[in-house]
């Protein structure tokens, strides 16, 4: 079902409903004639383990969107809980988001210092999503640092505390 913005009622209580739920915080970046392009995305989710693979829901307005799918490539730079101005910053319109900040080119892609995962992605096919397009993608390459998560829940950044230290879930 798609959620229209003819039924006010409705698209208010999902937009309150979706605001319950405790998401990641990453910048989805790609390279497009050796520029470094950008943008913030909490919808982000682990999809399959073999093969690793992830998806990534973007703006279907996206110019992101419209270079990821001309490249065929993206990375996840997952953000740490220090990471916040970093989230705002890419999350407004705009061509200049990477000026005077720092990034290296990985294997010919954007990574963000201070990151907490970067994942090189190889992006397979794109599903319809509403207002948004839902990207799959192969995951080629994963580097991990220790950290605290950036999250977004109830439209503000923050972070995950663990319940209890000696019962870890493997998802």
């Amino acid at each position: 079902m798609v959620v229209a913005t003819s039924d006010p009622p409705l698209y208010d209580a999902f937009r309150e409903a979706m605001a319950e739920v405790c998401g990641p915080v990453t910048i989805v970046t790609t390279m497009e004639d050796g520029r470094p392009h950008g943008t913030t995305v909490s919808a982000f989710t682990s999809l399959s383990l073999d093969p690793p693979m992830v998806s990534v829901a973007l703006d279907r307005r996206s110019d992101l969107l419209a270079m990821v799918q001309r490249t065929g490539r993206l990375a996840v730079n997952v953000l740490s809980a220090d990471q916040e101005l970093l989230a705002r910053r890419f999350a407004r319109k705009g061509a200049d988001k990477f000026d005077g900040v720092a990034w290296t080119a990985d294997d010919g892609l954007p990574r963000l210092p201070g990151a907490i995962a970067w994942l090189r992605c190889t992006v397979l096919p794109v599903i319809d999503g509403g207002d948004h397009v839902i990207a799959l993608a192969r995951v080629d390459q994963v580097i991990t640092l220790p950290g605290q998560p950036l999250t977004y829940h109830r439209r503000r950044f923050g972070t995950h505390v663990a319940l209890r230290d000696d019962l870890a879930v493997d998802a």
